[in-house]
């Protein structure tokens, strides 16, 4: 049924050019369609999407809606066809009044992206009021001196259909007296008169009823009726006359009731009852009139507040009647003057639920302000807090949008309570505020960070499997799923390091697991890398350095170098009888795995075969006797040596030393080369017996050294029979001296034995041996000790 109408172009706004252009494609062109009053709802108006241009799914896809001034729905859209319905039946007195034309102004507003256009509805009237008289009867009184000719005002019928289906004609009853002229108002509003034919004649007609007909243009016609009474009285020539035919007059409409309006005067030349003038309010535009006149002093008063925004003026007719009933009549014209009594209004349309953080420009709300009232007291200023990073932006006539300026922060601040001021410009300023909560979203900006760039945990060796040696913690400013941590252990550095075999990570808490025992002696440190990674898109991580230092624990029991227990053949010490007290006879040689106070070891002699011959050192384990010997000391002595480390609990092992006493093991007594001399210089038969043992001492020294090399060539054929046993493979551990009680380096072992089993006499001094070179090259670096046996005897 509705029918577009021409597209007027709609006047930019010169200051506004360059937002609009660049935030929306505002429509330039307004549509207009026109519908008569009362079309049932649900009727089509048009098809908005065809006369916009735009597809029909595009409706729904971009999220339009029909705003209205208010929110009042009085129309609505089918954003699948494109179809604009009416929501409800529409009368166009009601919304309109008196207003011609009836224009509703609506606004299609598009969301994504944001795009408004702006739309006319026109309700044309139906002839749907017939003219009615607020009074059933009329009364006139005319004196019988009138003169034909005469006119007497009468009131009009009001009816609420404008144009042509309002009062077009009055007519009266057939009569011979009177007959009614209608006249056009300024206001295009038809009055009636009545006009007197002939001359009355009260003794014989003293009254007459008629009936006065209002007839409008509608088609059919409708019409309302009232009665005139008309009745003649004696001669009063004078009717009252005002003093001003026409009374300007303005009022604020804040002014209080029965406030004075306004005081009108009209004079009567007659005297007595006909010249004592009442005053009474004629039928003005509206049905019922807010003002009330005092009769008698002509005082215009205010019965009923009035309302710029309802109504602007009042066209008021007052009539003075006499006593001998003629009247005059003026016009008041009052114009009601606006107050700042309304506060602006704000109306949102559009809200969002959440902002993502880092996105500048983003629309957050959408809305429209307005302000019933007029001039200074309609015109509006928005604004928000400065301290926020939003901005207001005006679009569209009065719609404004809210953005943010800047990125925003979610860790720095996550929601933002802002207030929209809308402040009007009267005297007094009022102001409306709205308060919107933003929430803004999260989005993964943030890695997580540990609290320490490196770690460093302790764990005693000898662990438990699976013990929890440790945590790592790292923490990430996002939120929801962009903070929720995952933890892992990165590739080692070290490529031989078996790193999944020795810790584990939870990936939940970052709690740290050893997977096996760990062994002080074999691993005492390793580093790793962890990681940290949220369950962001993209995901973000960070690393730390983990150090697991491995503390010793007392599990090594001392381990004795020398003397060796495991040999086929004892060792044996010997020592001379003419040894004096503190004579060296060993050093007991041990070693300990362990680290620290558990590698301090120290010596004691548990049991000897004569208690109080020998005692042993407790630091560096050197064996001395502790007394001189006797010829009553037995020969062999066999002694019991602990060796035992500073360890909580200690650990202790034990070595055998056999020691031999002989007899004559000492150096022999040789003269000093100053008497020699003097004695060779004395006796010349010192001479000769000097030559004499040279050559004896020369023969004894050649055959001492065959017997040596023949001694090392047997050697190496002996060697797997057992002559002199030697620790074979790698001590336990790096063996550290740390008292300097002589523990030795791990690069030496040290051999000492009798090499012809426990009842032979050759002793082989200790001797250190290098294990990490070649036997070969080891033989030639290794100086070998020299060879004795008691049988050759010293003197």
């Amino acid at each position: 049924m509705g029918t577009a109408l021409t597209k007027t172009p709609w006047k930019r706004q010169v200051l506004f050019l360059a937002i609009l252009l660049l935030l929306w494609e505002a429509g330039s062109e307004v549509i207009r369609y026109s519908m008569p009053e009362e079309t049932e709802s649900g009727s089509f108006v048009a098809n908005l999407a065809k006369d916009l241009g735009l597809r029909v799914g595009e409706l729904a896809t971009r999220g339009a809606r029909i705003h209205y001034k208010g929110n009042k729905q009085l129309l609505q859209l089918d954003i699948r066809t494109g179809n604009l319905l009416l929501y409800k039946k529409l009368d166009r007195e009601v919304l309109c009044g008196a207003t011609d034309p009836c224009i509703l102004h609506f606004q299609l507003l598009l969301e994504k992206p944001v795009q408004f256009f702006e739309a006319d509805l026109q309700l044309t009237d139906i002839n749907d009021h017939s003219p009615e008289f607020l009074e059933r009867e009329m009364l006139l009184k005319i004196p019988e001196i009138v003169r034909p000719g005469t006119v007497f005002p009468l009131k009009i019928a009001q009816d609420f259909d404008i144009g042509s289906n309002t009062v077009q004609n009055y007519t009266i009853s057939p009569n011979s007296h009177f007959h009614v002229v209608t006249h056009n108002r300024g206001d295009g509003r038809k009055y009636p008169e009545l006009v007197l034919n002939k001359a009355l004649d009260r003794e014989e007609l003293p009254q007459l009823s008629l009936i006065l007909t209002a007839l409008d243009g509608g088609a059919p016609p409708r019409s309302g009726t009232t009665a005139v009474r008309i009745e003649v009285v004696d001669i009063n020539d004078n009717a009252p006359e005002f003093l001003q035919s026409l009374y300007e007059v303005q009022v604020p409409e804040n002014s209080p009731l029965n406030s004075l309006v306004v005081a009108v005067s009209a004079r009567d030349l007659d005297a007595g009852t006909n010249g004592k003038v009442a005053y009474s309010l004629f039928q003005g535009k509206e049905i019922t009139q807010p003002f009330v006149i005092d009769e008698i002093t002509g005082e215009i008063r205010l019965k009923r507040a009035l309302d710029f925004e309802a109504i602007q003026s009042y066209n008021v007719e007052i009539a003075a009647t006499d006593g001998g009933g003629l009247s005059g009549k003026c016009t008041v014209a009052i114009e009601v003057v606006d107050v700042n009594d309304n506060a602006p209004e704000l109306t949102m349309s559009t809200l969002a639920s959440s902002t993502p953080e880092n996105s500048p420009e983003t629309v957050v709300a959408v809305f429209s302000v307005s302000d019933p009232d007029s001039g200074d007291n309609g015109r509006m200023l928005c604004s928000i807090q400065n301290d926020l990073p939003f901005l207001l932006k005006p679009t569209f006539k009065n719609f404004y949008t809210l953005v943010t300026e800047r990125p925003l922060d979610r860790e720095s601040r996550a929601e933002y309570n802002i207030t929209i001021t809308v402040t009007d410009l009267g005297t007094p300023r009022l102001k409306t505020e709205h308060n919107i909560t933003v929430l803004v979203s999260d989005v993964n900006d943030n890695a997580p960070a540990f609290t320490q760039t490196s770690y460093t945990l302790w764990v005693r060796e000898n662990n438990s499997p699976a013990l929890h040696i440790g945590s790592v913690s790292a923490t990430d400013t996002d939120a929801g799923a962009n903070a929720q941590l995952t933890y892992s252990l990165l590739p080692p550095q070290d490529p031989h390091l078996p790193l999944a075999s020795l810790v584990s990570i939870n990936a939940d808490n970052g709690h740290l697991f050893a997977l096996r025992s760990l062994d002080y002696e074999a691993l005492q440190a390793f580093e790793f890398g962890v990681g940290a990674t949220d369950r962001g898109s993209p995901a973000l991580s960070s690393q730390a350095r983990v150090r697991v230092l491995v503390l010793d624990a007392n599990d090594n029991s001392p381990f004795v170098l020398y003397p060796l227990q495991n040999g086929s053949a004892p060792c044996t010490e010997l020592v001379p009888r003419a040894a004096e007290a503190g004579y060296l006879v060993t050093k007991v040689v041990a070693v300990d795995g362990d680290s620290g106070q558990n590698a301090w070891l120290s010596y004691q002699l548990l049991k000897a075969t004569e208690p109080g011959l020998f005692g042993v050192w407790p630091h560096n384990g050197e064996v001395r006797t502790a007394r001189l010997l006797s010829e009553r000391d037995a020969p062999k002595h066999r002694l019991l040596v602990q060796v035992r480390d500073n360890g909580e609990p200690p650990r202790s092992a034990s070595v055998t030393l056999h020691v031999l006493l002989v007899d004559g093991f000492s150096q022999p007594y040789l003269p000093l080369p100053e008497a020699a001399a003097e004695q060779a210089r004395a006796d010349p038969l010192t001479v000769y017996l000097v030559v004499a043992l040279a050559s004896v001492s020369s023969l004894f020294l050649l055959s001492v050294l065959l017997f040596v090399a023949v001694r090392l060539c047997r050697r190496s054929r002996a060697a797997s029979l057992g002559g002199c046993s030697v620790p074979e493979g790698p001590f336990p551990g790096h063996l550290v001296d740390v008292t300097g009680t002589g523990t030795l380096s791990h690069s030496y072992q040290y051999e000492i034995c009798l090499t012809g089993g426990s009842e032979s006499n050759e002793f082989k001094f200790l001797k250190p041996i290098l294990p990490n070179l070649p036997p070969q090259s080891a033989g030639q670096e290794i100086e070998e000790n020299s060879t004795f046996r008691n049988s050759f005897g010293f003197t």
